[in-house]
């Protein structure tokens, strides 16, 4: 009679804990994914802006891409509310709306032209080689096509292979959006981290 009392005890509370202890397996599931995100142009060097920005929203409020997205608690309380954008999933436009609503100066506003755009610092585009269909004789350009600074920021070379300039690349994800191989061949590297 013990024997299956015991059993009934432990799977009574092993399942009416589990619903508990499965978010907190996720969330140490995601920390191991934590993937770096670019900020939004204008952005203050990393720590500046994570003590300017207040998570008010107003950025993602007013971008015409939708593509600023928010922090939770996969990388702590610092980042919790803060905006970021994945260039996978949509690249920034440049369109440079977030940058002129921002409260408290954690985005400087910057002007809607080719210099203001050539101010941002988002990150720097590399090109993985060994993946880019146009390395490896297929000719593609999508890259070169979806860059709001072509000539400048990107050049092709032969079979349209991307030759990126970093000192002109802002790092908008434009070219990590629009890649598609998969994984992608371009990525871009946030300024935080170069």
């Amino acid at each position: 009679m013990w024997f299956p009392r015991k059993k009934f005890l432990i799977g009574f509370f092993g399942g009416f804990l589990a619903p508990f202890g499965i978010p907190l397996i996720n969330l140490l599931r995601a920390k191991r994914r934590v993937k770096n995100y670019l900020r939004p142009p204008g952005a203050l060097e990393e720590s500046q802006f994570l003590s300017a920005c207040i998570g008010c929203a107003q950025c993602a409020n007013v971008c015409p891409n939708d593509c600023i997205r928010f922090y939770g608690l996969e990388k702590g309380l610092a980042y919790l509310g803060t905006p970021y954008i994945d260039a996978r999933a949509k690249g920034c436009i440049l369109c440079m709306a977030c940058n002129q609503v921002c409260p408290t100066g954690a985005l400087v506003p910057l002007p809607k032209t080719e210099q203001g755009m050539l101010m941002v610092k988002m990150g720097k585009a590399h090109v993985l080689k060994d993946y880019c269909y146009s390395y490896a004789g297929r000719t593609c350009g999508v890259c070169y096509k979806a860059c709001p600074l072509p000539g400048k920021a990107m050049t092709l070379g032969l079979y349209e292979t991307p030759i990126v300039h970093k000192e002109y690349c802002v790092g908008c994800g434009l070219c990590e959006q629009a890649c598609v191989h998969m994984p992608q061949a371009i990525r871009v590297t946030p300024s935080y981290l170069l």
